[in-house]
Order: structure tokens, then C-alpha cells, then sequence
């Protein structure tokens, strides 16, 4: 049998905002390279203020670009006809990715702080980042070992699958707020001669970086709470068998020749509620959107 044809509702809708959001996701990227470079004086890996500024690249690459990514993965619809297995991988490996990155930014952000005998964590920016990146990698974890790998019961993902989708875009609206605060406190710890009030270039360039990430949190956020845009549940509806019979839906049963119209509703009435189940089973413990 043909495996069932999926076509998404609003697709135009969908790509629109899927190219919109990768480029403003991209162009967030070039423009913290941008204000390094240009700005900050580049990179280094020694202690310096160089150092730190791989905090704000790898977060803005990694912990929100990668990861809006990885929230919508499961939403391309010409990815619909992979498996289901291959897309959680592919989820699962985006996310690695941001969470390495991120591990990676805060790491120069302490090392630079210890060099220069800044004290760490006292700002609200660094309470709340370091609360994301612990969030995040119990997020990931707990993924992995209920969504990915086979233990889990279907019962279990069921429950879990809520809070696992609710989380995931709670943290991704927590980055993004996160890294505002964090761009907003280097503008004004940094910019002294002219101060941040007094509206200088490097200030002005850097508030429309954080106006790209508002954009970019928004179109991955809108664009994941659509229930339209749902990945469709597998077509894993198990095959009836009738006892000593041939399975629903074969040549066989279209020939039965006993006449019993009862059986033959029966029958139908059987299959049909193998799919509901199946299909509720599917919602429940197999799809997840992030």
C-alpha cells in the first residue's frame, strides 16, 4: 500500500516565515561578528577582553540560532518523509551543538573574568544565563533518554511530552531575553566617551543586533506553537488480522463470499478503532516538536 501523501496547511505561509527566519536568524550571526571585529577588537583565547567577546558570538550562534533551528526541525514538511528516527537525531545533534557552544561562551566569560579579578556571577544576566544552560542540558538529557533511545514507555512520553515541548520554547524565550541583558550590559559597562545615552555608532548598530534577535525569537516561536504546522503522526497503523484470516484491507477480504454484512461492518468498525488508537498512541509518545 502506498504510504499516505501529507501536505501542510498554509505551506506559502510556512516558507515565508521559515526564509525570513533563517535570514534574520543569519544576518543576528554576521552582525555579532561584525561588532567584534569592528568594535572589540577581535578574538583571542588569553585571558583578555578578546577572549570574552567568543561569549557573545557562540551564544548568539549557537544558543539561539542553532536552537531555533533544531526547534523547528521537525516542521519542515520535506523532511515528512524521512523517519521519524532520523529527525530525532537530527534534533538531538542541533541541540548538542548549541549546547556546546554555550558551555564553550561561558567558559570565556569566566576565564576573562578571573583575569581581569572581575567578580562572576552577579548580575541578573549571568543568574539567568547559567539557570538557561543548566536548564538546557537537563532538557537535552532528559530528551535523549525518553524521546531518542527505545526504553521509554509509551505511557511515560505521553506525560512527559508537554512539559518537554513547554520547556524547550520556555528556554528559547529565556536566551533570547537573556542575551538582550547581556548586549545591553557590555553597551554600558563599555561605552564611556561617548557613554551609550549619548546614541554612538557602535550603540546604535548593536540595538538593532537585539532587534534581530526579538524578530528571530518570534518567527521560531510562532511558527512552532501552530498546530497546523505539526509534523503529521506516522503512518504506523498496525494491519488487522481477522483470526485465521488475511489482513485488513488485502484482496482476500474483498472477496469473502459468506454473505454477513454484520461481520463486514463489524470488521470495519474494528479497523477504524485500531487507527484511532494507533493514531492517539502517535500523538502521545512518538512525536515531539522539540
Amino acid at each position: 500500500r502506498a504510504r499516505r501523501a501529507w501536505k501542510m496547511e498554509g505551506y506559502v505561509q510556512f516558507l515565508a516565515l521559515l526564509v525570513s527566519a533563517l535570514l534574520v536568524g543569519f544576518v543576528s550571526v554576521v552582525f555579532s561578528l561584525v561588532w567584534v571585529f569592528q568594535y572589540r577588537g577581535g578574538l583571542s583565547w588569553d585571558g583578555s577582553a578578546q577572549q570574552f567577546n567568543w561569549h557573545p558570538i557562540l551564544i548568539i550562534t549557537g544558543f539561539v540560532f542553532i536552537q531555533g533551528i533544531a526547534i523547528i526541525v521537525y516542521r519542515l514538511p520535506w523532511t515528512w518523509k524521512c523517519s521519524k528516527l532520523l529527525m530525532k537525531f537530527i534534533h538531538a545533534g542541533l541541540n548538542t551543538i548549541a549546547m556546546i557552544l554555550a558551555i564553550v561562551s561561558v567558559v570565556a566569560a569566566f576565564d576573562f573574568h578571573n583575569a581581569s579579578n572581575i567578580a562572576n556571577m552577579y548580575s541578573l544576566h549571568s543568574w539567568i544565563g547559567l539557570a538557561a544552560v543548566i536548564f538546557y542540558a537537563i532538557q537535552l538529557f532528559s530528551g535523549l533518554a525518553v524521546f531518542l533511545l527505545p526504553f521509554a514507555p509509551v505511557s511515560i512520553r505521553a506525560v512527559l511530552i508537554p512539559i518537554h515541548v513547554f520547556s524547550g520554547l520556555t528556554i528559547f524565550a529565556t536566551v533570547i531575553a537573556t542575551a538582550l541583558m547581556g548586549i545591553t550590559e557590555k553597551l554600558l559597562f563599555q561605552l564611556q566617551n561617548p557613554s551609550y545615552s549619548e546614541f554612538p555608532p557602535e550603540a546604535i548598530f548593536v540595538n538593532c543586533l537585539g532587534l534581530l534577535l526579538v524578530i528571530f525569537g518570534a518567527l521560531i516561536l510562532w511558527m512552532a506553537s501552530r498546530p497546523h504546522w505539526k509534523r503529521p503522526p506516522e503512518d504506523s497503523v498496525k494491519i488487522l488480522q481477522p483470526i485465521g484470516g488475511t489482513p485488513e484491507g488485502t484482496e482476500a477480504e474483498s472477496t469473502v463470499t459468506d454473505g454477513s454484512n454484520t461481520n463486514k461492518s463489524e470488521l470495519k468498525i474494528n479497523s477504524e478503532a485500531v487507527r484511532k488508537q494507533n493514531f492517539k498512541l502517535d500523538e502521545a509518545g512518538q512525536r515531539s516538536t522539540m
